[in-house]
């Protein structure tokens, strides 16, 4: 069995609650984007420059970024030469379409279909991100998701430098039922971690989980910092850390691809989890940082219970993005 065997969803009513939370995530979003395009098109019956120059804005305005937004938009123009004709009426079902096909291109892969070999034990995820952005909450839910699946599952509170971020990760191991290693504030990040694998190690468990300092320091800080935690962990766990996943708040707009860039100059990120999409009409992020780096998409937070991190799953997010 894979690793994340367990977030398949093979019953239809967990299919249909995790559709309706999207959809309830993405209402911000949704309606900040069709109020607009329903104005931009009232009147108007085919897609003309007009139409194209508005629908640049609306994108823009939506924080999906400049340069995704001008690819969509040369998409559609070219659509547009080589079938002449394009009714207003087809604009929707024709940015769902184009939209989707940049994300296929971004290696966004459907990780509810994601299939790891879970040889690897213990399993190392470290997470980073600045403060604020709903890191330490989102491990907690993702340890809940191991849980759920049966994993045996430890957290590393690595993040030193903040006496509050220790006590978080600790309330939200009591609220999962998981271990926490810690240490007294201001110890050495590295050390926590170093300490989290040796403890995982010896106690048989299937996922280690590390937090680490949400501090956007200087590159050069953040990178010695970083490198120095992957390289003792890898004293325990020589692969370690499996996954460098990189947590981000939607509703920062452009604020969270200039923390992507920062932190992916920094390490090597694999994995992004957007947060706090249902708090924001910014949710064209999601599509602006797939296309801009690169990196999967892994997981989205669509609300404040403990079962709202999904797996991010393209063609479901589209569709609900732009379903009427």
């Amino acid at each position: 069995m894979g690793l994340f065997d367990f977030f398949k969803r093979s019953k239809p009513e967990e299919v249909k609650a995790e559709q309706e939370a999207l959809d309830k995530g993405l209402e911000k979003t949704k309606e900040n984007v069709f109020s607009k395009l329903t104005k931009m098109i009232a009147g108007k019956s085919t897609v003309d420059d007009d139409v194209l120059d508005e629908l640049e804005e609306i994108l823009v305005t939506s924080d999906v970024g400049v340069s995704t937004t001008l690819k969509i938009i040369e998409r559609i123009e070219d659509r547009v030469a080589r079938d002449k004709y394009l009714g207003t009426s087809e604009l929707n079902a024709i940015l769902r379409e184009e939209i989707t096909g940049l994300l296929e291109e971004n290696n966004s892969a459907d990780f509810d279909k994601l299939n790891i070999n879970d040889n690897a034990r213990p399993y190392v995820i470290m997470v980073v991100g600045v403060n604020g952005v709903g890191k330490t909450t989102t491990i907690g839910k993702l340890a809940h998701k191991f849980k759920q699946s049966g994993k045996k599952v430890v957290l590393g509170a690595a993040d030193t430098f903040r006496a509050a971020a220790v006590d978080q990760l600790h309330i939200w191991g009591d609220r999962v039922g998981v271990r926490v290693v810690s240490q007294q504030m201001g110890s050495d990040p590295a050390s926590v971690a170093y300490d989290t694998l040796q403890s995982a190690v010896a106690n048989g468990e299937d996922v280690a989980i590390i937090d680490t300092a949400g501090r956007l320091h200087n590159k050069v800080g953040l990178m010695n910092e970083l490198t120095k935690i992957k390289n003792v962990m890898q004293k325990v766990v020589p692969d370690a850390p499996h996954e460098i996943l990189l947590v981000l708040d939607a509703s920062t707009g452009q604020n969270a691809i200039e923390q992507c860039k920062q932190f992916t100059q920094a390490t090597d990120v694999n994995a992004l989890a957007l947060t706090k999409l249902d708090g924001t009409a910014k949710g064209g992020v999601v599509i602006g940082i797939s296309d801009q780096f690169k990196i999967p998409v892994k997981y989205i937070g669509v609300g404040e219970g403990i079962n709202d991190l999904q797996l991010f799953n393209k063609v479901e997010f589209v569709n609900s993005l732009f379903k009427n």
